[in-house]
């Protein structure tokens, strides 16, 4: 079975992050009808982040959610906005999954803010973020700002969340993309190397 991890990194309880995080779930549960999904709430694990950010090593819950991550077929990965881009807490998060390890992985980024004028955040930070990773970034990003829940914008965000759902649904039930997770330089031979053997 299809296997989504949502990763939602809203600071409070109840989070818009979190509501969107849920829509966005719920979007793609009726896309693709039999599908596993896993919820990450970044805000629980913040202790055992910032340990494993001092250590080097993630243990317990935050280790589990980390191998969660890597082992899923699609992410669905949605922060708060401040200062125009992800929350500290949402990348210290990803800064703990192992490199390569997201290597062809489909993402579906999302943002939540007060303004619209956050909504550049997903281009130009998560976007980003997650291209450096290896992974295969949806074309359509959802932002919401505030107004958009209940609001005048709920419908635009509502068809923003099932044309995201729908590409999700294209990728992953279409011939992969999904490369496998090797190391595209293990093989390089090193520098030194290279000038000892030209002399």
């Amino acid at each position: 079975m299809t296997t989504v991890t949502v990763i939602s990194a809203g600071l409070r309880s109840p989070s818009s992050t979190k509501l969107l995080a849920d829509q966005l779930a719920d979007a793609v549960r009726r896309q693709l009808g039999a599908v596993d999904i896993h919820d990450i709430e970044v805000r629980d694990l913040a202790h055992e982040i910032t340990d494993a950010l001092l250590t080097g090593f993630p243990t317990g819950a935050l280790k589990d959610a980390l191998e969660q991550v890597t082992a899923s077929d699609a992410i669905i990965a949605v922060t708060p906005t401040f200062q125009a881009s992800y929350s500290g807490l949402f990348k210290s998060f990803v800064d703990l999954i192992e490199p390569d390890t997201l290597r062809g992985t489909p993402v579906l980024v999302a943002a939540t803010g007060g303004t619209e004028r956050h909504s550049l955040a997903i281009d130009h930070a998560l976007r980003p973020l997650f291209a450096y990773m290896g992974a295969f970034v949806l074309p359509t990003g959802v932002y919401a700002a505030t107004s958009d829940f209940g609001g005048e914008g709920a419908a635009a965000l509502e068809r923003r969340i099932e044309r995201a759902a729908g590409e999700l649904r294209t990728v992953l039930g279409g011939s992969s993309i999904r490369k496998p997770k090797v190391d595209e330089f293990a093989d390089v031979t090193p520098f030194e190397q290279l000038l000892t053997t030209a002399n």
